[in-house]
């Protein structure tokens, strides 16, 4: 593939991205990631054989993966001011996108997990690399993943609010776990 069909592949996984982290799975028909990504139509499925559920996943893949580089290269002597450093990158992450960008992966997983198996076993592993990577900083199975579930919880809330005090109350409740 050229330079220019990477440029419009990569043009159509951000639009893919954009629209399902703010609106879920439901928000990201096929003529709205076009019209977003200015991409041709053709090139939807000469990109992606799978279509629109072969997007999401490879979008979610990459937000997740994103999110996990972040959680590993944060500069954290501890395990709470790995927590604190988080919640801020998300804090700031939702600021910048006038609250509509909270969790990547959160908006799809609650749309689809019940009915599309592909889409829900890439929000699962999403999800399971976060634990993972928590788990590797904090040291913990189990607090990796109440220190997730905390900050998942906080962002809705967050978003709903439009406000950062779910997240620092979020993490005033992980330092006492920590």
């Amino acid at each position: 593939m050229g330079q220019k069909g990477q440029e419009t592949r990569a043009r159509l996984l951000d639009a893919t991205q954009d629209l399902i982290e703010s609106g879920g799975y439901f928000a990201a028909g096929l003529n709205q990631i076009i019209a977003a990504s200015g991409a041709p139509r053709g090139s939807v499925y000469f990109h992606f054989r799978g279509g629109k559920d072969e997007m999401v996943v490879e979008s979610l893949t990459r937000a997740a993966d994103a999110i996990t580089a972040a959680i590993k290269e944060l500069d954290a002597e501890t395990p709470r001011e790995l927590v604190q450093r988080t919640l801020g990158l998300l804090g700031d992450r939702l600021e910048q996108s006038d609250w509509q960008k909270g969790c990547p992966i959160a908006t799809v997983a609650l749309d689809v997990s019940g009915n599309n198996d592909e889409v829900r076993q890439a929000c699962s592993a999403a999800y399971t690399a976060w634990e993972r990577a928590l788990r590797d900083r904090i040291g913990s199975d189990d607090l990796a993943t109440a220190v997730l579930a905390l900050i998942e919880g906080a962002i809705l809330l967050a978003r709903t609010h439009r406000s950062r005090e779910p997240l620092e109350r979020a993490g005033r409740v992980i330092a006492t776990l920590l």
